[in-house]
């Protein structure tokens, strides 16, 4: 099977999506973009490969289901989501492993004392303890990074261990913050599919021949890549050639026509830069306006506010929303962001209100931008991490309501990824071009 990839390497998230040679979306893959982009770029194709295999196996077990016989038609559909759970258990305890392998290296070679050893394996033993439980069926995770999911829960062991060992809570941190960088780069750490997905059958009870033959079949199946594309903010960094290489904003004016055929205006909001796009009916860029020049409005501003603010990135928008006063916030640059809400806050205003206040400061500078670039037209589509933040999105759609009327504005599940579908889809007319 051959198949396409885009990959948008953002100053925050690598994004990789995976095409097979109808240009159906065959996988989808995200990781943490790191200072080696190179491996970024490796563990986000990784990602998508691996989504790409469940695809595979719930299309042949679909397959098996509707072929019949032998009962095989009145199994339950939820066995591939299960199966998919338990892959991910094990791809979590893989990394986990790598992690405290890491961990007593450097213990071993800096020589770290009994009390610190003891207190690092106690915190990695529990995590490993507790990981079946993180992946039971009906849980919600706040983050699938292995570096925010493995890092939430090891400070919180930390801060236990810390109160009884007499070892300092900044040790223990400190020993996580180096291994998580050698783990994160590693694009083996994840595992293979094939082995993962052994483990994941396995552990389930009972799984029907069906399934294991669908698993067997979607390991095997080769996989070849024709072609790859580059994007985003880091591109110019990946090991593609100059010719493999577009735009963002080519990429996510194409992407977001493909999501929405109907598409005329497009707002990305990425961690470093904000895009306002105008496209035609083909999805070809028409203008732009684009703020690079730094962080002020974008992805790493509320990334920054979160730091402050000792939250979440994720708990932003939903803190924002129980806001029930308006707070005008007069910067939204980041050197000056920290100093504005110490003040705010030292005036005893309250946190909601503050973040309702700066999450409409970022959508008033992307205003500027999409009336610079030509207005908004219908249809209008949310691109980016941003689009994420449910706070962001009530304060576009109010002020796109009061400045332009009554649109239609489209925010896809997927909206993260548009820049590297745009990118995919370019390397599959590239391909395309090679073989006709």
């Amino acid at each position: 099977m051959k198949y396409c990839v885009g990959i948008d390497l953002g100053s925050t998230t690598t994004k990789a999506v995976v095409l097979g040679d109808e240009g159906e979306v065959l996988g989808r893959g995200i990781t943490n973009s790191r200072s080696n982009y190179g491996v970024a770029c490796e563990v986000a194709l990784v990602e998508a490969l691996i989504t790409a295999r469940f695809g595979l196996i719930e299309a042949e077990f679909e397959r098996l289901r509707a072929k019949g016989g032998g009962g095989i038609e009145e199994l339950d559909e939820g066995w591939v989501p299960a199966l998919e759970r338990l892959l991910r258990l094990h791809q979590y305890v893989g990394q986990l492993e790598s992690l405290a392998e890491t961990i007593t290296a450097d213990l071993d070679g800096a020589g770290g004392g009994k009390n610190l050893r003891e207190s690092a394996t106690v915190i990695l033993e529990r995590m490993l303890q507790e990981a079946p439980s993180l992946y039971a069926p009906g849980t919600s995770r706040k983050s699938d990074f292995f570096r925010d999911l493995a890092g939430s829960r090891y400070l919180k062991f930390a801060e236990a261990v810390t109160k009884d060992s007499g070892v300092s809570y900044e040790e223990l941190v400190g020993l996580y913050d180096k291994a998580i960088l050698i783990v994160e780069n590693s694009p083996t750490g994840s595992g293979n599919f094939a082995g993962h997905a052994a483990n994941a059958l396995s552990d389930l009870e009972r799984p029907p021949e069906a399934l294991a033959r669908a698993v067997e079949w979607a390991g095997s199946t080769e996989m070849e890549l024709a072609i790859s594309v580059g994007t985003g903010y880091g591109r110019a960094t990946l090991p593609f050639p100059r010719e493999q290489i577009r735009s963002e904003i080519l990429c996510h004016g194409l992407g977001a026509h493909e999501l929405f055929p109907g598409t005329r205006t497009v707002l990305d909001i990425g961690g470093q830069d904000t895009k306002a796009i105008q496209v035609d009916d083909r999805g070809i860029v028409t203008s732009f306006q684009m703020n690079d020049r730094c962080a002020a409005g974008c992805g790493r501003y509320l990334g920054y506010i979160a730091d402050e603010m000792n939250l979440g990135l994720h708990e932003l928008g939903p803190l924002a929303r129980q806001s029930k006063r308006n707070v005008k916030i007069n910067s939204t640059c980041t050197v000056f962001a920290g100093a504005e809400l110490r003040e705010r806050l030292g005036l005893g205003e309250k946190r909601e209100d503050i973040l309702a206040g700066l999450h409409r400061a970022v959508i008033l500078r992307a205003m500027s931008l999409l009336a610079r670039s030509g207005g908004i037209e219908d249809q209008f589509t949310f691109t980016g991490g941003v689009a994420k933040n449910p706070a962001a999105t009530d304060a576009l759609k109010s002020l796109v309501e009061d400045n332009y009327g009554d649109k239609t504005i489209n925010i896809s599940a997927d909206s993260i990824y548009t820049g590297a579908l745009g990118a995919a889809i370019f390397a599959r007319r590239d391909w395309l071009r090679t073989i006709n």
